[in-house]
Parts: structure tokens; C-alpha cells; sequence
């Protein structure tokens, strides 16, 4: 079995797009489209944010968080309140209704990933999560370190 970089690429690029495919199927079994599950599930799990700070979370343009939070509002699933810390700021909430509906979606979302994942055990779950950490965190770094010029990657001149 190969292991050099360009197979480790491919490797982990088709079990990306393939727990993605799970992924995205899941989240619209749950009638939300992706960005009012990511915006609902952030609030959820993070609490009361301002709208720019939402949309950093969940890989948002500001046009598109302010979009998403108005049809949101709009359904009534969340809502807009003056922190009280900071006059300035409105913080999004959840509404009953909309804590109800992404509790119980989510809950779905999270078995429809255990499936996808079971096929990994526990001991297999938690080595495949550190070297994928790893990677990544080499990956962050190597960025930094080179600069792309066409399709050629070299080291950065001082």
C-alpha cells in the first residue's frame, strides 16, 4: 500500500467528500438548509453570539450570516437582543422554537454521523483524531512557511 503525500492527499480527500456527502444528506433530512443548521447548531452549542462573530464560526460572508439570521429571525427560530454588557451589540438567541427544533435535529444529525463513523472503534476514533490534528496543525504551519508561485511550492527568500 502506497503512503507518500500524494496518496495520503487522495486518500483523505475521498473519505472527506464521502462523509460529507453523509454529512449534507443528513443535515437537509432535517428540513434546514446548511447554513441555518451551522447558524442554529453554533448558538446552540456556543450560546448567545453577535452575528459577525456567528459567521466566523460557520465559515460565513457577513452578507451571508446577516441573510441567514434574518430568515431565521423570520421563522421565528432566533432573535436579536441588546447585550446587556454592551448597548452597542445585539447577540443572537434562540427562540423556544428554534431550541427545540435544533436540539432534535441535531440529536438526528448526531446518530446519522455515529453511523457514518461506526466503523471505526473507540480506540481507532481517537489515534485517527490525533494524527488527523497533526497533519492539519503540519499542514497550518507549512503554510506559513512556503509561498505558492504556479504550481511549484519553495521556500519563502529572507
Amino acid at each position: 500500500m502506497e503512503a507518500n503525500g500524494p496518496h495520503i492527499r487522495l486518500v483523505l480527500w475521498k473519505a472527506h467528500k464521502a462523509v460529507e456527502t453523509v454529512d449534507k444528506a443528513s443535515i437537509a433530512a432535517t428540513g434546514l438548509c446548511l447554513s441555518d443548521f451551522a447558524v442554529l447548531e453554533a448558538v446552540l452549542h456556543k450560546g448567545p453570539m453577535p452575528v459577525n462573530t456567528i459567521g466566523k464560526k460557520v465559515l460565513l460572508t457577513s452578507g451571508s450570516i446577516s441573510t441567514a439570521v434574518d430568515r431565521l429571525a423570520k421563522k421565528g427560530l432566533v432573535q436579536r437582543l441588546q447585550d446587556p454588557s454592551d448597548g452597542r451589540v445585539y447577540l443572537v438567541h434562540l427562540t423556544g422554537e428554534g431550541r427545540r427544533m435544533i436540539e432534535e435535529a441535531y440529536r438526528m444529525h448526531s446518530r446519522n454521523l455515529e453511523r457514518a463513523t461506526d466503523v471505526l472503534d473507540d480506540e481507532e476514533r481517537k489515534t485517527l483524531v490525533v494524527l488527523l490534528k497533526k497533519l492539519g496543525r503540519h499542514a497550518a504551519f507549512l503554510t506559513g512557511q512556503f509561498q505558492t508561485e504556479g504550481s511549484t511550492i519553495r521556500e519563502p527568500t529572507p
